[in-house]
């Protein structure tokens, strides 16, 4: 057996669930606050008893075949059946930014330091947190989740500076990782560990153009509007529009404007892969992929994940974004 499954009791001691598992299903969303875990087991010998006691609120760790820690969650729901099957749900410990709400005004904070302040004040615990480097003016947040209001932080920031920055979760605490940081953690080809792929490519999110419109800091009127003059020929003008609901001067209105122009001006593609399981290829990972008859060859960021371990087989189905080198 590759992987090992372990539930840590409420109350302390573990429990090794190992042997009465018959499959496991690990998943995750660059979109979603936490990853998931769902198992399901065999928790019968005889058919009158159980052979384990989960706890709702104690943990579930997955550890992969080299004993390194895959998943650490809570257990927020189990089910069983009169067979001895049994159902068990958990989630990392990002799951608390989506089951806190709150109103917020942020003045003059980096993404970085919006996600440590809400952290630290709802006891989310935190290892490292990368530099997101953009001093955000003003951002105001009303009855949104924590990680509602940390995705808009990322935004924001990428909106401005360009840098994509994705949340997870590492031995029960939150991360942040800049993704374009992230190395290519494995390599997936057509013919030795791709068993399908689809590819598609849409230019109905496709913007042409986009005007910046608002107040500088002596509240004065201002707008930038930038374009794309080949894209704009060959397709028409679609144009986004933005307005800052804090006083930027034109230099920052032009570096926005400048940077959702090249975010927007392309086709919105999704890639689609069947493959065996490979444990580093999990959301917000960069995978080199070549499969030529679908035209899905190079580097791409990992948008979602599902991983099933099931009678001695590990597989796995992967979203894709091309990185922008390959758009």
């Amino acid at each position: 057996m590759s992987w090992t499954l372990t539930h840590v009791r409420r109350e302390g001691g573990e429990v090794d669930l190992s042997a009465m598992c018959a499959s496991i299903r690990w998943s995750g969303d660059v979109q979603q606050a936490a990853r998931k875990l769902v198992v399901e087991l065999v928790n019968t010998a005889d058919g009158r008893g159980r052979l384990a006691q989960i706890d709702k609120g104690g943990e579930l760790r997955l550890a992969g075949e080299s004993g390194g820690e895959l998943f650490r969650g809570v257990v927020f729901a189990d089910s069983i059946d009169s067979g001895g099957r049994m159902s068990v749900t958990a989630y990392d410990e990002n799951i608390y930014l989506a089951k806190n709400k709150d109103s917020r005004l942020f003045r003059s904070m980096t993404a970085d330091g919006i996600i440590r302040q809400l952290c630290s004040e709802f006891g989310v615990s935190v290892g490292k947190l990368a530099s997101t480097g953009f001093v955000i003016p003003k951002l105001i947040q009303r009855d949104k989740t924590l990680y509602e209001m940390m995705a808009k932080a990322l935004e924001m920031t990428e909106e401005q500076n360009g840098r994509r920055f994705s949340i997870g979760s590492r031995e029960g605490r939150l991360e942040l990782r800049e993704r374009a940081h992230e190395s290519v953690s494995c390599r997936i080809e057509a013919g030795r560990n791709l068993l399908s792929a689809s590819y598609s490519q849409s230019m109905e999110e496709m913007k042409t153009q986009v005007k910046v419109m608002g107040l500088d800091p002596q509240r004065k009127e201002q707008s930038v509007i930038v374009r794309s003059a080949e894209l704009s020929d060959q397709f028409g003008v679609m144009q986004h529009f933005v307005k800052p609901n804090a006083a930027m001067s034109r230099s920052m209105m032009q570096q926005q404007a400048d940077e959702l122009l090249r975010q927007k001006a392309t086709f919105a593609d999704e890639a689609r892969i069947e493959a065996l399981g490979i444990e580093e290829a999990v959301s917000g990972a960069v995978v080199e992929v070549e499969e030529r008859l679908s035209g899905i060859v190079g580097r791409y960021a990992i948008t979602a994940d599902e991983h099933s371990y099931e009678s001695g087989a590990h597989r796995m189905s992967l979203s894709l974004s091309a990185m922008e080198e390959a758009d």
